[in-house]
């Protein structure tokens, strides 16, 4: 296995400027695909997530040119994909951002399709989706294990709801809710006058439903949520337009582990491409840092962090189901925090690249923390003393590997186990980290 050596590190100060969003860029790219005229998307991510959307766009055939180093020129193909046979295989490796929308998509387009992935998306659970998208008449069998990919799509017999309301769980994943709110517009005239979305249990990570919806406004589809986010309905008569030029935010999730590293070693750390007008609910990282002491600043376009003024990191004990991703980067914070710390509401984490949660304590152990873990929270107890030279194990999961970055920042060497993997998101990572690091 392939490993990288980080040495004691004891300040962190600079500037990064971010790559793109992942959440944005793949919605953004399945959008400009269901639309009408032609999309110039600027600064998308580029990353194994965006190259398994692009790639699969491609084979569904729709017209994508790559006119920079991270900008494409999507034409739509609002009347549905034109490949359609059962010879369309899609490979999607790991990549919920591309499996879950491309499923309810492919669902709602008349095509017969076989979606697969790596053995842990086969893992990862689709059945809340699979059951909204049937109520719809879609036609979508398991192939394996029930409730799990692989999926083989036929053509739906699409039909307006009862009492034009679907129903899906809102307390697994909101890539389901979000993937059925984007291919709803599919159905154009058999929407009829709308159709309403109910969320049944409670919807966790909001903000990444609020990128969805403030995506598919600026293509031309507006949704409107009541009942504190229970129910969610699309106005029929709506489609997809183009609106010309998208521009790819900075990704906030990756922002986290630089904002840490100012917060845990001195600073200033700027991070550039998202600032307080962001759409990503993930900045509100920002602000639990600050709560926990750090020194933040924050511009339109820009955020910085730097460690407290005096003393440590505060201890927290706080609710993450609003930012659950950049929720791991405070696990390994809670290191550098003066007392015990606990992240509650973190559930999701069990079906994420891995079992975040196990993995955490696990890992954290290795580094000296005593570690509790219950089915949905960690409580995290810091050693007096970081354990030297560490072997982290990363588990094929990007967040794991850049977090755990962050404990070299404790003046002790640490190894990283297959540090390739942050390619899913953010393949220049560690080089960025080693600019700010001193």
């Amino acid at each position: 296995m392939e490993f990288l050596d980080l040495p004691p590190l004891h300040q962190a100060q600079g500037t990064i400027r971010l790559p793109g969003s992942k959440s944005i860029s793949n919605r953004t790219l399945l959008l400009a695909a269901l639309s009408e005229g032609v999309t110039e998307i600027r600064d998308l991510l580029a990353s194994d997530d965006t190259q398994m959307m692009l790639q699969a766009l491609r084979q569904l055939g729709v017209p994508i040119e790559k006119t920079g180093d991270y900008d494409y020129q999507v034409t739509g193909v609002p009347h549905g994909f034109p490949n359609k046979g059962a010879a369309v295989y899609l490979s999607l490796g790991n990549a919920g951002t591309a499996f879950r929308p491309l499923t309810a998509a492919l669902a709602l387009s008349g095509g017969e399709y076989l979606l697969s992935g790596v053995a842990r998306m086969q893992e990862r659970p689709i059945g809340d989706l699979v059951d909204a998208l049937r109520q719809l008449g879609a036609n979508i069998q398991y192939q394996n294990r029930e409730g799990f990919p692989p999926l083989y799509i036929r053509p739906a017999m699409i039909h307006s709801p009862e009492n034009n309301k679907v129903f899906v769980r809102g307390n697994v994943s909101s890539q389901f809710l979000t993937a059925l709110l984007m291919a709803l517009p599919l159905m154009k005239e058999r929407m009829g006058a709308g159709i309403s979305i109910e969320v049944t249990g409670e919807l966790i990570s909001k903000p990444y439903i609020e990128i969805t919806i403030n995506l598919m406004r600026h293509f031309g589809v507006k949704v409107n949520h009541s009942g504190g986010w229970s129910r969610l309905t699309i106005a029929g008569g709506q489609k997809y337009r183009s609106p010309g030029t998208v521009y790819v935010e900075g990704d906030a999730s990756s922002a986290s582990y630089f904002l840490a590293a100012g917060a845990i070693a001195g600073g200033p750390v700027r991070v550039e491409g998202v600032g307080r007008n962001s759409i990503q609910g993930d900045v509100a990282f920002a602000e639990t840092l600050q709560q926990l002491g750090a020194r933040i600043r924050m511009g339109d376009n820009w955020i910085e962090a730097a460690a407290p003024t005096h003393g440590k990191l505060r201890a927290f004990d706080m609710d993450f189901n609003h930012i659950p991703d950049a929720a791991m980067t405070l696990a390994v914070a809670a290191l550098f925090c003066d007392g015990p710390s606990r992240l509650t509401n973190i559930g999701s984490w069990r079906v994420k690249e891995t079992d975040r949660i196990a993995a955490m304590a696990t890992e954290l152990r290795k580094v000296g923390a005593v570690v509790e873990e219950g089915s949905d929270w960690l409580r995290i107890t810091p050693p007096a003393q970081l354990t030297a030279s560490a072997v982290i194990d990363t588990y094929d999961d990007h967040r794991m590997a850049m977090c755990f970055s962050l404990v070299a920042l404790g003046g002790v060497p640490i190894r990283i186990n297959d540090p390739k993997c942050v390619a899913k998101t953010f393949p220049e990572y560690f080089d960025k980290f080693h600019g700010i690091a001193r």
